[in-house]
């Protein structure tokens, strides 16, 4: 009965807007509640229909925390933060009645990564709410994966929640989407190609690379050098024939 009297108090708000958040992976975002002047009752996270736990300890080892009185910050981000949540909070308005606002969000998350050549290009992206990855080459946006569809190569294979691209060449680099069901951004990943080898060192390639842009400087530099130094024997003869006439 009392949980019954305590709804029919409920004033219910709900924004119509979503509000996109964007991070980067290992990162930090800040759900804004932006109810800093309300007397805030409660309030509770929710994404894939799933309690989210909120630490709300002022010196939170956590990576969901509660900052100020509602805002919510998430630490270290991964893939699977990507989505939708919900923000419920409960306070009191001038009448002393319990309203709920409802904030919602959008999560998406960045990532840059780079892949050597002849190796395995692994992307966790195929979340429980991912629709399909896209690659963006020269004529737009290719569908790489479609749930329900799979994937447009045979060089691609699904492992778990990882799309794997077997074989790493340079037409592989480029930038990767997720989107969900609504066409909307999970997870945008840059992949590059490494040139470094598993020391850190530049790869052979890259020393060639390097040697060349060096001895070219070197030559540039040889001769700027013999040039001024003409510039200056010419002035300093000049000089000495004014002064001799």
């Amino acid at each position: 009965m009392m949980t019954l009297l305590l709804l029919l108090c409920f004033i219910s708000y709900s924004g119509s807007s979503t509000k996109p958040v964007s991070g980067i992976k290992g990162g930090i975002v800040t759900l804004s509640c932006e109810s800093e002047d309300r007397e805030i009752v409660d309030f509770s996270l929710i994404s894939r229909s799933k309690h989210i736990p909120v630490c709300e300890k002022k010196n939170c080892s956590g990576r969901v925390c509660k900052e100020g009185s509602c805002d919510v910050i998430i630490k270290d981000l991964i893939y699977s933060d990507a989505g939708k949540y919900f923000l419920y909070v409960y306070y009191n308005n001038d009448q002393r009645e319990v309203e709920r606002q409802i904030r919602k969000y959008h999560l998406h998350i960045h990532d840059e990564i780079s892949v050597k050549k002849g190796e395995d290009l692994k992307l966790d992206v195929v979340l429980i709410n991912a629709d399909k990855v896209e690659r963006n080459s020269r004529s737009g946006w290719t569908e790489v994966w479609r749930r329900g569809h799979g994937v447009s190569s045979d060089r691609l294979i699904i492992s778990d929640q990882t799309l794997i691209i077997h074989d790493f060449t340079v037409t592989d680099t480029g930038t990767y989407r997720v989107l969900d069901s609504n066409n909307e951004a999970l997870i945008t990943v840059t992949v590059t190609e490494s040139v470094l080898d598993s020391k850190g060192n530049l790869n052979d390639t890259e020393k060639d690379k390097t040697d060349d842009t060096e001895h070219r400087n070197h030559w540039m530099l040889l001769v700027l050098l013999v040039s001024a130094a003409v510039v200056i024997y010419r002035r300093r003869y000049r000089d000495y024939l004014k002064e001799k006439h």
